[in-house]
């Protein structure tokens, strides 16, 4: 019952996810990309904790790397595409 409850609020938060990302024009892309960097280290300390929490379960020891993973994907892609972004408001001369 509870694996359900878990997979059913997984799939509510993906297809919301997707929902409200592609409702954002695209000039806001950026700003939320720094935002969800941090979202995403809240979750790596998550995802660390769920893992080091419960050692005796594989399932969730693997969903937690899974979730580690993922999460800093997510914020390295963030801070690269900030960081490019950024670049390009800098005059030529400038480093």
């Amino acid at each position: 019952m509870e694996l359900i409850l878990l997979l059913f609020i997984f799939t509510l938060a993906a297809f919301l996810g997707f929902e409200l990302i592609s409702k954002v024009p695209s000039q806001l892309h950026t700003p939320l990309m720094s935002g969800s960097n941090a979202i995403s280290g809240i979750t790596i300390v998550g995802a660390l904790l769920a893992t080091a929490g419960t050692p005796e379960s594989d399932f969730t020891t693997a969903l937690g790397f899974i979730a580690l993973v993922l999460a800093t994907i997510n914020v390295v892609g963030g801070y690269m595409v900030t960081d490019r972004m950024l670049a390009m408001f800098k005059k030529k001369g400038d480093k």
